[in-house]
């Protein structure tokens, strides 16, 4: 289990160096979770048993067993999704990688040059339900910003290293 240095409530930050140069900065923010997916996964099947046998207790076998079927499949759409923990390699020379983990085992990894990166910001978004923090990279001929984290909503004393780690990336003069 890694040492984390910034925890909160939710997530967990750490950083970290594949190799002995300093030259490739890896930073990861990890959902800490009291309990497991698959736990809740259980539960919420045998809920879906429970509701299929007691309340639907007068009709046929067919009608239960489709109804169970169908919330099994809810629940494996349901709790499949879930992120893991999302990690920003930078490697100054070439360029950013944005990688997601999902506790499937699924990884999906974004890579952009270093030539095509603008500038890094921290911005704050408010919706009509929430106000939080995001980090994004401005990249040259695109339109929108890409979001560092796509799925995660770190709180800003984790993202401000990693926003560093991404100016010393760039250049110093991109984050002034």
């Amino acid at each position: 289990m890694a040492k984390f240095s910034i925890t909160d409530w939710r997530y967990g930050y750490f950083s970290d160096s594949k190799w002995q140069s300093e030259a490739v900065d890896i930073h990861h923010v990890v959902v800490l979770r009291n309990r497991s997916s698959g736990k809740g996964f259980l539960f919420y099947i045998l809920a879906a048993l429970a509701f299929c046998f007691f309340i639907l207790k007068g009709q046929s076998i067919f009608v239960v067993l489709w109804c169970w079927i169908l919330n099994v499949l809810f629940a494996k759409k349901l709790f499949k999704g879930t992120v893991e923990k999302e990690s920003v390699m930078v490697m100054p020379n070439f360029g950013v990688q944005l990688e997601t983990h999902y506790t499937s085992g699924k990884v999906i990894c974004r890579f952009v040059p270093v030539d095509k990166i603008l500038k890094p910001v921290l911005l704050e978004c408010v919706t009509p339900v929430t106000c939080y923090w995001s980090l994004s990279l401005i990249i040259q001929g695109e339109d929108k910003l890409l979001l560092v984290f796509k799925e995660l909503r770190p709180p800003v004393k984790m993202l401000v290293p990693i926003w560093k780690a991404l100016c010393a990336g760039k250049n110093k003069e991109a984050c002034s």
